[in-house]
């Protein structure tokens, strides 16, 4: 990614209100429910309209073309937030994929925002095993890291953060539409 593509997301993130991000939850849809046992970071969904959001977004097709045409992936679009972690936040042991019928996130991304973020500020990426169990890696939040698994695949968690700590989450989708609605309820 262009260095000046990744000083504008920081800067974009960093010059939030507070009031334009908001509290993260889990589920989808009727399930959706807010947990701070669970989840306690800040979200904001990107916006394509907002030319920082839209450089990112166009950067990351690219890498979804790609992907389709040497993986066969059949990748159809992309979703991604800002998150913001605050210091103690954490996000518990989960995978990206919904339990219902209508799964359709493949590839999960997260992008890391903060320069010069030293390990002792915590907020790591655990990736485990498909069993939960065994730590396959741990994902330091270096500025400009690029982290890319399998979302029903690879369990993860981020360990509570030591300072905020600002990245971009995203999901590569493969299009489960019905009648031409993306994601339609069942």
């Amino acid at each position: 990614m262009p260095p000046t593509m990744l000083d504008a997301l920081f800067i974009r993130i960093t010059q939030l209100p507070d009031a334009a991000l908001s509290r993260a939850g889990i589920g989808r849809e009727q399930a959706h429910q807010l947990n701070r046992f669970v989840r306690q970071d800040d979200t904001r969904w990107l916006e394509p309209g907002n030319a920082v959001d839209a450089g990112f977004l166009d950067w990351i097709e690219a890498i979804r073309l790609g992907l389709n045409q040497r993986l066969f992936l059949g990748l159809f679009d992309y979703e991604a937030h800002y998150a913001r972690y605050q210091p103690g936040a954490f996000y518990k042991k989960h995978l990206d994929a919904f339990d219902t019928a209508s799964r359709n996130r493949v590839l999960s991304t997260v992008l890391y925002l903060n320069p010069n973020w030293p390990a002792s500020n915590g907020g790591e990426l655990l990736l485990y095993a498909s069993d939960g169990e065994a730590l396959l890696e741990r994902v330091l939040p270096g500025f400009g890291r690029l982290a890319i698994f399998l979302s029903e695949r690879f369990p993860h968690e981020v360990l509570p953060t030591r300072a905020t700590r600002f990245s971009i989450a995203g999901w590569f989708r493969v299009n489960t539409s019905l009648q031409g609605a993306i994601d339609p309820a069942r």
